[in-house]
């Protein structure tokens, strides 16, 4: 059964065995979507790791590559933020935007200061929409706009 925003709705009754009466209804609601991971294409498996895990402090959750020579895919992360990275031409197009919604963001921009990445030195701005931004570009044309909105 869904609700009125299209979510499942599932209804839990819990009975007391001995008595046979019910003691108590809990409803739960399950979204059917749950998750977003954007694929965003590379060209270089090490510049990529240089960008991604040395500068911006991504983790590597997997790596898969069939056999040398074939395109290369693999998956980051830091903290909730997922990405997969991908080699294959069919999976993304270069250029792709990512709005990332932060928490810290002056932390974090004084730890990318503190790292200095050779081919990019970004800034903290306030933007028109209400937040503080570092957008940062990556090796292969992708921008990643990490906000953090204002209270």
């Amino acid at each position: 059964m869904k609700n009125e925003n299209g979510k499942l709705k599932v209804n839990l009754h819990l009975y007391c065995a001995l008595h046979h009466f019910q003691f108590s209804t809990l409803n739960f609601q399950f979204n059917m979507l749950l998750k977003n991971i954007s694929i965003l294409r590379i060209f270089d498996v090490a510049k990529a790791k240089e960008f991604y895990i040395d500068w911006l402090g991504f983790t590597i959750d997997f790596e898969h590559q069939f056999e040398p020579g074939i395109p290369y895919y693999f998956g980051i992360s830091k903290d909730d933020i997922q990405l997969h990275l991908s080699e294959h031409h069919g999976n993304s197009v270069p250029g792709v935007r990512i709005f990332i919604t932060c928490n810290e963001i002056e932390k974090f921009y004084a730890e990318l200061q503190s790292w200095p990445y050779t081919y990019y030195r970004p800034g903290l701005e306030k933007t028109f929409y209400g937040t503080l931004c570092i957008e940062v570009q990556d090796p292969f044309g992708n921008k990643l706009s990490f906000n953090e909105y204002l209270k």
